[in-house]
């Protein structure tokens, strides 16, 4: 196997694909906004404006934007997106929003549905997006949704996003009661082995 092309390492490039992923947020959230397309910000995004409520210096960069929507809002709000100079395409079964056709998937605007298992091994379904709350300027999942996201994906990042909240005092010991069994023997994992 060929090794990659490598670039030099440059403080200014990774300023500028943070700053990318930001503009894109929220490009894409006032686009929702002024459409009344109800949303709420998801994923890696949300921890950081979470984390970052908590203190400096928790938070991690994204590539991307995940964006929680209603299922019969995803017509209005791919014209609000549309309009505000997003492509529409339809990737892996997952409805995406680019910049331009030469952005990589993987710096989408990413689309999931409220109501609905991101997998079908799932234990819950995704949210409403109800269960959000402005953090200015655009909506985000409430932490108590957020974690309940992170600990049913249970993915490698969700695991890592929730030992960041773990970290700052957002989440601790007593989460436990108010979840699901399922969901609280997760967290407990956590708690007890944080490195996993």
């Amino acid at each position: 196997m060929n090794a990659p092309f490598l670039h030099p390492f440059s403080w200014e490039r990774v300023i500028r694909a943070v700053e990318a992923v930001r503009e894109r947020l929220l490009r894409a959230t006032a686009a929702l906004e002024t459409a009344g397309v109800p949303y709420a910000v998801i994923g890696g995004n949300a921890v950081a404006a979470w984390v970052r409520r908590a203190g400096e210096g928790g938070e991690r960069n994204t590539p991307n934007v995940d964006l929680l929507l209603r299922r019969p809002d995803l017509a209005p709000a791919r014209t609000a997106l549309e309009q505000a100079g997003f492509l529409h395409r339809h990737v892996e079964g997952r409805d995406v929003f680019l910049d331009d056709d030469r952005v990589k998937v993987r710096s989408a605007v990413r689309i999931w549905f409220a109501g609905e298992p991101v997998r079908p091994r799932d234990l819950l379904p995704t949210p409403d997006v109800s269960e959000s709350e402005v953090v200015s300027p655009y909506r985000v999942i409430t932490l108590a949704a957020l974690v309940r996201m992170k600990l049913v994906s249970n993915r490698c990042i969700d695991r890592v996003h929730l030992c960041d909240m773990l970290g700052v005092g957002l989440i601790d010991a007593s989460w436990c009661a108010r979840l699901p069994p399922e969901l609280a023997a997760r967290l407990q994992e956590l708690l007890v082995d944080p490195e996993g």
